[in-house]
């Protein structure tokens, strides 16, 4: 135990882990209000002051968490939260979570009670160090009055997927440990690993608030806040060089389709491209548009299952069982390209090839034979045509909204889990170029979806004159409707929040459960305890919060309705579009057109 005479005070170990945070790339921390952190909380102020990076107050810690997950995935960058002490700390695990399972930079800074104060009793204290187990990269828990720059530099690493190794010690950051600087010996080296969410627990004792004498210091040459940078902007140069290799590599012709799942990145499309195979794209991949896109692939592969000899996979699929069927089977021999670690799978634990070389895998999937794609491409055309046909009512449909929304605007575009991102996987018709595509597909929850929404939107390039569309359906929004609430002075970012309105949880009823809606012994149980209908008044929910609200009931009144956009003049930056679809008819839209397609194959 360090002496008290050698101890910092706790306002200067808040400025020391805030000036750490900063000086590693922290551009955006997001606040809650507390007690206990209430030295970060100043120490913060001084430096938004400095512009050294930006400040995002939230009064909901799960929130918080999910705005945060949004700000990292739309930056790239590691994005801080900042908690008190006590059950703030315990909302934020579904945010965690997430960031575990979709490898995303999520440094948690929980301010907690000194160790004397641990196990008596006191109030808003619990065992906080160590809390998320095995979700983060790693777990600090540091003393109060100890400097935590050096736990702090070490966790940035590790949510960069980096691990300290050197000389006889193990740096090793998975383990939860105390305040142990790494050495600065010729012998340290950094292993590669997977990227994620860490913990970095600060004790502090009172005084919790700034003395007479803790004056600002001078900002000096403090680094101006830059732009959020955008990603996925092009091929790194020597990606190109490779795929340069692949389109004119010697290879045996395999008829074999590309498979792209969520983050696949639009590297997936390229490596399409440059063998001429079909792309099977799922919305989030960023990689759903170019020639080789097919658009409807969900309901052509039973019709081409017999023909495919292999499969190429990038990302993670995780929306249709007829992906999951085609790489289940043994007749189709697959490789998966996992250039480095991902968070979704063990090693060994899969049945597919891993293969980490664009070249090995060009090798493994071959070039198309002649008219291999253009029989893709005509299935595709003659499903489309069907899919038109199916929602060319007067009412508004799921697939219709799923497509106009994918085509009305360039801007980032996020899709909640259930319904909605599956109606734009078999609905949105692949274009020339891609948009920014987002979705919490780590753990396909609906936790927090509004709320990461906002952080892609405030983490997005000159978000000031781009809006973010939301399209999600009416559980989801109302699941975290307490994500809409951002406090006066807060930045507020341009979106429009798209909600299928069905009035319960539709995505049950293109599973099982909707053949049991339809058995009179089973029709109650799945409403009530599937569905959950509900009737919020979204018109009520959009006054309370600030938002503008456009109600829409008629086919022909969506597309004029998302294509113009809040107005230029209204203080308003946020819309609720509330769009009412019959929940009844969907088990036999998707029904229907899935014979259709196989009856005209």
């Amino acid at each position: 135990m360090t002496s008290p005479d050698a101890q910092l005070t706790s306002f200067d170990a808040a400025r020391s882990a805030v000036r750490t945070l900063s000086h590693e790339g922290v551009r955006d921390v997001v606040l809650c209000p507390g007690s206990r952190s209430a030295p970060l909380a100043y120490a913060l102020a001084e430096a938004e002051r400095r512009t050294v990076l930006r400040v995002h107050v939230r009064i909901d810690e799960r929130d918080a968490g999910f705005t945060a997950l949004g700000l990292s995935l739309a930056t790239s960058r590691p994005v801080a939260i900042v908690t008190t002490s006590g059950t703030a700390v315990g909302e934020l695990l579904p945010a965690v979570m997430e960031a575990n399972h979709a490898a995303v930079p999520l440094v948690v800074v929980s301010a907690d009670r000194p160790a004397e104060l641990r196990g008596t009793g006191a109030n808003q204290t619990t065992r906080q160090a160590g809390l998320y187990g095995t979700h983060v990269r790693c777990s600090v828990d540091v003393e109060a009055g100890l400097d935590p720059a050096a736990d702090i530099r070490r966790a940035l690493l590790a949510s960069e997927g980096m691990t300290l190794t050197g000389g006889d010690a193990d740096l090793n950051p998975l383990a939860a440990g105390t305040n142990t600087p790494p050495p600065a010996t010729q012998h340290t080296h950094v292993q590669q690993s997977v990227r994620g969410p860490v913990q970095v627990n600060l004790a502090f004792r009172d005084p919790l608030v700034p003395g007479d004498d803790d004056a600002a210091p001078d900002a000096g040459d403090a680094p101006g806040l830059p732009a959020p940078t955008p990603t996925g902007a092009g091929a790194p140069d020597g990606e190109t060089s490779l795929m340069d290799l692949v389109r004119e590599a010697d290879l045996p012709e395999r008829r074999t389709v590309v498979v792209a799942g969520h983050d696949a990145t639009a590297l997936a499309e390229r490596f399409a491209r440059a063998l001429d195979l079909p792309l099977l794209a799922e919305p989030s991949s960023n990689a759903r548009f170019g020639p080789q896109a097919i658009g409807p692939y969900r309901v052509l592969l039973r019709e081409f299952d017999d023909r495919i000899e292999r499969v190429v996979v990038f990302g993670r699929p995780t929306l249709s069982r007829p992906v999951a069927r085609l790489l289940d089977r043994h007749a189709h021999p697959s490789a998966l390209y996992v250039p480095e670690p991902v968070a979704w799978f063990e090693p060994g634990r899969r049945d597919d090839r891993v293969i980490t070389e664009l070249t090995e895998l060009a090798a493994f999937a071959g070039r198309a034979p002649a008219a291999w794609l253009d029989a893709w491409q005509r299935a595709a055309a003659r499903a489309a045509g069907i899919i038109d046909t199916a929602i060319a009512g007067e009412a508004p449909t799921g697939l219709e909204l799923a497509r106009l929304v994918w085509d009305a605007d360039a801007g980032p575009l996020v899709l909640g889990s259930s319904n909605a991102i599956r109606d734009a996987d078999l609905a949105a018709a692949p274009g020339a170029t891609g948009r920014p595509v987002y979705a919490n597909r780590g753990l396909a929850g609906i936790d927090g979806t509004l709320a990461t929404a906002t952080g892609i939107a405030l983490g997005s390039p000159d978000h000031t004159g781009e809006r973010t569309t939301v399209l999600v359906g009416d559980v989801t929004f109302l699941h975290d409707v307490g994500g809409l609430f951002i406090g006066v002075g807060e930045d507020v970012p341009p979106m429009d929040l798209v909600v299928l309105n069905d009035a319960g949880g539709a995505i049950f009823s293109t599973l099982e459960h909707g053949a049991l809606a339809e058995r009179p012994a089973y029709a109650g149980t799945v409403e009530r305890y599937f569905a959950t209908p509900q009737a919020v008044d979204l018109r009520a929910l959009a006054a309370a919060y600030g938002l503008d609200y456009v109600r829409v009931e008629e086919h022909r009144a969506l597309g004029p309705v998302l294509a113009a956009g809040p107005t230029a003049t209204s203080p308003v930056r946020r819309r609720i579009v509330d769009v009412r679809i019959d929940r009844g008819g969907i088990r036999a839209l998707h029904q229907g057109i899935i014979e259709r397609v196989a009856a005209t194959a």
